[in-house]
């Protein structure tokens, strides 16, 4: 955040997969989890058999009866199969023959893509699944693999024809990335729902899945109108999220013209400089003021009284009660507590500064539905708690001037909700969801305002 201004098929690197990313602890998850095999592999060209292909067998088996019974009944045109294959590379072996679209096999190195010109998928089995099954599960894997097929399903839909025709206009990159991860979206339901032969993907691995988008996504400051751009971690997210939701046909209607992406630029060589990032106590300092302003607005034009919030670096007053996290809302005494854990501190400085920003928009959030006279216990409390956060992120994202969002704070804001429930929790520390389901409830508000809280 900044006190003065705001915020390809999938090439997937291993290096953004090391020390240049910031990560929230997870955990992997083992192949027999989300694939049930053995699965055989002699489809896959170039396949060694091992577990890693195995997994890969089992996605693309269900890939193919989900889009052959899905296909024709959403688009009314029959489904034709991956014409060129599938094609494992084993990037280490120096003697491998090259796969479809590339000179030597090196060029896939920690890589995936669909080509169009020989109707193809490929990966690299050797440095790109086994580091994403290690780092987010096998279901990490799976979403790679949807997102390809999903370049397919665009392919077949003459998406790709249209764009070398209209290229600036309805389709740039950044579109046909979010399509193919909408219909990847749209596969995972359909695995979640039970109707996969050899996958099951359940709601912790599919948190660490989403992760995985998070991660993947363009160098923090690319605009969203650039060549390659493939999008930030939001509206990674929220392509796939609709997917998941709504169904194949809501991807085939993507354009600039229909979807709204976050992703921008930095617009100063000093935000560019400190990643966007403010020091923690200078954030608490200009972020407090502008909460208070904007939540008061908020209770004053529904009919309720604000009672203006402090920050306390305090554990804990008497009327905090429960464990709210690392921001908690005492209600008698107005204030926000900043426990004395260094819990938050740490989040800010491993996740980035809207870590801090989004937790504690949650519990002004919390205070909002107490200025209304609206309960503030309850699951329902703590998930509009949330989308108010969310509220107040989207208004932050339409300055032009005064404190506003930097270029990466969204995703920041949507890695503390997939690993962590403090956002969701309630004015006693309770609240049960799944990281999808709060990135859902912050995107509805980000998105929709107000309105979309239920206020």
């Amino acid at each position: 955040m900044t006190a003065a201004f705001r915020l390809v098929a999938l090439l997937l690197a291993v290096t953004v997969l090391g020390g240049c990313a910031r990560t929230i602890a997870g955990h992997a998850t083992a192949a027999e989890e989300v694939a049930r095999g053995p699965i055989d592999t002699s489809f896959i060209q170039g396949s060694d058999g091992g577990e890693v292909d195995q997994l890969a067998a089992a996605t693309l088996l269900d890939l193919r009866s989900y889009w052959r019974q899905t296909f024709e009944a959403t688009f009314a045109r029959p489904w034709t199969d991956v014409g060129g294959g599938f094609h494992s590379v084993d990037t280490t072996d120096l003697d491998a023959a090259a796969p479809p679209c590339v000179a030597q096999p090196g060029a896939v190195e920690g890589n995936a893509y669909y080509c169009a010109l020989a109707d193809a998928i490929v990966w690299d089995r050797s440095a790109l699944f086994p580091v994403l099954a290690e780092r987010f599960g096998d279901a990490a894997v799976v979403v790679v693999l949807a997102h390809e097929m999903g370049h397919a399903v665009h392919h077949r839909l003459g998406v790709d024809r249209e764009l070398r025709q209209v290229y600036s206009q309805a389709y740039p990159t950044v579109v046909t990335e979010a399509m193919a991860d909408c219909y990847a979206g749209a596969f995972v339901r359909w695995v979640t729902d039970g109707n996969a032969e050899h996958l099951r993907i359940d709601r912790e691995e599919l948190d660490l899945a989403l992760s995985a988008l998070v991660t993947f996504r363009d160098p923090v400051g690319t605009s969203a109108g650039a060549a390659a751009a493939h999008g930030n971690g939001f509206d990674r997210v929220s392509s796939f999220q609709d997917g998941y939701e709504q169904g194949p046909r809501r991807c085939a209607g993507f354009s600039m013209a229909d979807r709204a992406f976050t992703q921008e630029r930095f617009t100063s060589i000093a935000d560019q400089a400190s990643g966007g990032d403010l020091p923690f106590d200078r954030l608490l300092g200009s972020m407090a003021p502008d909460l208070n302003t904007y939540f008061a607005r908020i209770v004053a034009q529904r009919g309720g009284q604000w009672q203006p919030l402090r920050l306390r670096p305090v554990p804990r007053t008497p009327d905090c009660s429960g464990d709210q996290g690392p921001t908690a809302l005492c209600p008698t005494a107005g204030v926000v507590a900043v426990n004395g854990s260094d819990e938050l501190r740490r989040l800010h400085n491993e996740v980035g500064d809207y870590a801090t920003g989004l937790l504690l928009a949650s519990r002004y959030g919390l205070a909002a539905l107490d200025g209304l006279g609206r309960p503030i216990e309850g699951e329902r409390a703590g998930r509009t708690a949330l989308c108010l956060a969310g509220s107040y992120s989207g208004a932050l994202l339409g300055r032009d001037r005064g404190f506003s969002l930097s270029p990466g704070d969204l995703d920041e804001a949507v890695r503390v909700l997939l690993a962590l429930d403090y956002g969701s929790r309630d004015a006693r520390g309770r609240g049960d969801s799944t990281g999808f389901e709060r990135v859902a409830t912050f995107r509805a508000g980000t998105v929709g305002g107000v309105a979309a809280c239920g206020l």
